[in-house]
């Protein structure tokens, strides 16, 4: 499982890196009373109090140019707070907040990342001025702390643990013989043939069907094995417009299978192939979309339409038209009842993962993002130049790039969209939903 991320940032010679060192139990990060000792990202596992995650030490956060060593340092900082779940705000109790912290407190706060709020150096309760001072970052409130001396440990064990990710209660299960488990969810709108496709993969009739709508109540959890590697298959209950559902227990079952659609890595949205594309199913797709799985569509009833001639292109048309925030995705043809297309739905399933969990280098990015802005410049806003100096990969699953350079906020969406399908192409991620963040220079000294 992908622990997640925490990231330690502030200003340069507020304690950081001894907080790493303390979170992650060892002297990894190098520690000096001079400012800026750390330059580049510093990882580290942390097993603390029952809790797992992966701990990032930066480099202190100063307004430089971005050409510069510190604006680099500084650029490499803001990649780490998208890559975290959570950012760990640190400043100097004793010092209390500087004008410099102000900035970089909205910085973190536009990241949408969830801060806890560190008053290091508050040890003995010296610097508790200064804590009671960083209330007004709007950080929420600051944990006195120490991490020199690890006073302020338990509160900080609480707050990391109100923050951090839920864990589903499969995540923490030993790989097994084939390997970790694939979480795929097999989410549609009502009667579209989810619990007998599933019934079909499994080989048994595992679940209940029939003619009726609505028929499966809850997300169910099946174990599989797909040509000797493990699957954990989700079976969810029919999606419908939330207007059309009355029934309490259904708005339940509805909810668990967006739960379910949160927890998988490969979700499969299975149409009926002889009414697809209704305004539902689109719907599931941007639901799907929006929280960042990877999908496959699924054409189930293809054995009632298969006669059509012209019908699979023509659908598979449709699919780019009606929905180009997933470019590319697999739609494949198939028929849970006679157990056809089955084997192709996988091999789509496992490409659909593959590419959610790519990695790119930054060095390959940045030769990309070159070609693309030559070969379609950013345009200009009151008469100057947008300019894009720098790009990187914050995440996978799904990918998650990010742009800096100045005015980038003035970008229009139109050309966004173009930097979107530009990497769909060059890197060969059909399918997966893209995250782009653009990050502007706030440097008053950076003229471009």
């Amino acid at each position: 499982m992908e622990l997640p991320t925490v990231a330690i940032v502030g200003r340069p010679n507020v304690g950081k890196s001894t907080l790493f060192n303390r979170l992650v139990g060892k002297k990894l990060a190098l520690v000096d009373d001079r400012p800026g000792v750390t330059r580049d990202r510093r990882e580290g596992d942390v097993q603390f109090g029952g809790l797992k995650f992966r701990v990032i030490d930066t480099a202190g956060l100063e307004e430089a140019d971005e050409a510069s060593l510190t604006g680099r340092m500084r650029m490499q900082t803001e990649a780490a707070i998208l890559e975290s779940d959570i950012v760990l705000f640190v400043i100097d109790a004793r010092a209390g907040v500087l004008p410099a912290d102000q900035p970089f407190a909205e910085l973190v706060r536009r990241s949408g990342v969830a801060v806890i709020l560190i008053a290091n150096k508050a040890e003995g309760g010296a610097g508790m001025s200064g804590a009671y001072e960083a209330f007004g970052l709007g950080l929420g409130d600051p944990i006195p702390f120490s991490a020199e001396h690890g006073e302020g440990v338990g509160e900080l064990h609480e707050a990391l643990k109100n923050a951090l990710p839920a864990r589903d209660e499969d995540e923490d299960e030993e790989d097994g013989p084939g390997g970790k488990a694939l979480r795929v969810a097999i989410v549609g709108r009502p009667n579209a043939g989810k619990s007998t496709l599933i019934n079909r993969m499994l080989g048994q009739e595992r679940l209940l069907v029939g003619p009726e709508a609505g028929i499966t109540r809850d997300s169910i959890s099946l174990d599989w094995e797909w040509r000797g590697r493990r699957i954990k298959l989700h079976d969810t209950a029919g999606m419908r417009r939330r207007a059309r559902i009355d029934d309490k227990l259904e708005k339940l079952a509805v909810s668990d299978g967006i739960r379910a659609v949160r927890f998988a890595e490969v979700v499969v949205i299975l149409l009926d192939a002889t009414i697809p594309f209704e305004k539902q199913d689109l719907t599931i797709v941007d639901l799907v979309e929006s929280e960042g799985r990877s999908l496959v569509i699924g054409l189930n009833k293809w054995d009632l339409v298969a006669d059509q001639p012209g019908l699979l292109k023509s659908l598979r048309e449709d699919c780019t038209r009606l929905l180009p925030q997933v470019r590319g995705v697999a739609v494949v043809p198939l028929s849970g009842l006679a157990g056809e297309g089955v084997d192709k739905l996988m091999q789509a399933v496992v490409g659909a993962a593959e590419v959610w969990d790519k990695r790119i280098s930054t060095s390959r990015i940045n030769d990309w993002l070159s070609q693309a802005t030559q070969r379609n410049p950013p345009p200009a806003v009151s008469g100057r130049r947008i300019k894009i100096r720098y790009a990187t990969q914050v995440k996978s699953r799904p990918p998650h790039f990010a742009l800096f350079g100045n005015q980038l906020n003035a970008l229009p969406k139109s050309y966004t969209r173009y930097l979107v399908n530009a990497l769909r192409e060059a890197f060969d991620l059909p399918g997966t939903p893209i995250r782009l963040s653009l990050r502007t220079s706030s440097n008053p000294f950076d003229k471009g």
